[in-house]
């Protein structure tokens, strides 16, 4: 299983510690959510914190813009370092068009959706993502609890994909642990996104172990 440990957990204080502490770890890439307080009732962190991860992170970062226009963005976001643009598909009028700026701009393109928001209103872009994330809490805040129909939404992606051809991954992020990992595992998943579960256990290096070998 491919492991993306959420940064949004991660003590601000010490926040070289904790990339360093991903740097060694079996993750094999780092998930940063971008909040705005529009799109999302929160706000985290922008470009500035975006630049310094990427200086220090070994491992390719997957930006999830959890923002209101993030095609505004897509220039900013690459040179930032990112590998991964992640925007949601509820905040993109014109979705094609923004997959196809972030494809120009050299980045790999992924999609969300929300808890609410049905997987069939993928059907007409999958075949053009490279990820596709399923949200498994409401976004907004680190911490809670994982919605038990996100299996279901991932079994009908998987045969989403399969019908349409398309390479894209699925990456689930929200309540993620041993236990919900294990089942999105079953269902099909290919990348778990864990923030809680990674940096607030004693053992971080022991919990996306434990992921991994899922």
């Amino acid at each position: 299983m491919i492991v993306s440990p959420s940064l949004l957990s991660a003590d601000f204080g010490n926040l070289a510690r904790d990339i360093e502490m991903i740097n060694h770890s079996k993750a094999q890439m780092l998930h940063l959510d971008v909040m705005d307080g529009v799109f999302v009732p929160n706000i985290s962190f922008g470009f500035p914190v975006i630049k310094y991860v990427q200086q220090l992170c070994k491992k390719p970062l997957d930006v999830h813009l959890m923002i209101v226009e993030p095609q505004k963005f897509v220039n900013q976001v690459r040179d930032c370092g990112a590998k991964i643009m992640n925007v949601h598909l509820e905040a993109c009028n014109h979705l094609d068009r923004v997959v196809q700026q972030i494809h120009d701009a050299g980045m790999k393109a992924g999609v969300t959706i929300n808890p609410a928001t049905p997987v069939c209103l993928l059907r007409d872009i999958v075949e053009q993502l490279d990820l596709v994330l399923l949200m498994s809490v409401n976004p907004g805040f680190g911490g809670q609890k994982f919605i038990p129909n996100t299996l279901n939404k991932v079994r009908e992606l998987k045969a989403l994909l399969q019908e349409k051809g398309s390479k894209a991954v699925i990456e689930v992020d929200g309540g993620v642990n041993e236990v919900t990992g294990r089942q999105l595992a079953d269902a099909g998943a290919d990348i778990l996104v864990a923030g809680n579960y990674v940096f607030k256990a004693e053992d971080p290096l022991k919990a996306i172990d434990t992921l991994v070998n899922l």
